[in-house]
């Protein structure tokens, strides 16, 4: 499966800058459907973050997905990968 890698940046509410991709389909092109699962994620975190919008979050590349990320796009149609200052 190919998977178009989603760069994403946003400031959390101490200000440090939090870093994570969004991992989604090639075939999925649609930036809301995209910044929607970026917003689900960030819901998950216990602390407030700004709006994900393009100013945000960018497509970076495609590139093979591993099996792991494969079961968790099947399983709800996009992955997350946490870089930096996600906890």
């Amino acid at each position: 499966m190919k998977i178009s890698v989603w760069d994403t940046y946003v400031k959390k509410e101490d200000g440090t800058i939090m870093h994570f991709d969004i991992l989604v389909p090639d075939s999925l092109t649609d930036e809301q459907v995209i910044f929607k699962y970026g917003t689900h994620y960030l819901e998950s975190k216990p602390f407030k973050v700004k709006e994900l919008t393009v100013n945000e979050c960018r497509f970076c590349h495609i590139e093979q997905a591993t099996d792991e990320i494969i079961a968790a796009v099947t399983e709800k149609g996009y992955a997350i990968i946490e870089m930096e200052n996600c906890s």
